[in-house]
């Protein structure tokens, strides 16, 4: 497992303190589990869509280049 520094500033430390404590969980824990569900979080229909789009036309996209 690897291990990431953060900066923050006393009134985010406040912050994250209070919430990790509201939650009944550790500060790391909160951080940990919050870029998890940033991480593992789904495509959004858009960003799908997009990308299909793209991929489906790119021939074109590149001859109209």
């Amino acid at each position: 497992m690897n291990s990431v520094t953060l900066d923050l500033t006393d009134e985010q430390t406040k912050r994250l303190h209070k919430l990790a404590a509201r939650l009944g969980v550790t500060m790391q824990e909160l951080v940990r589990i919050s870029l998890f569900e940033l991480l593992n979080a789904p495509e959004t229909d858009f960003e799908a869509a997009a990308d299909h789009v793209i991929s489906k036309n790119s021939e074109l996209y590149r001859r109209l280049a």
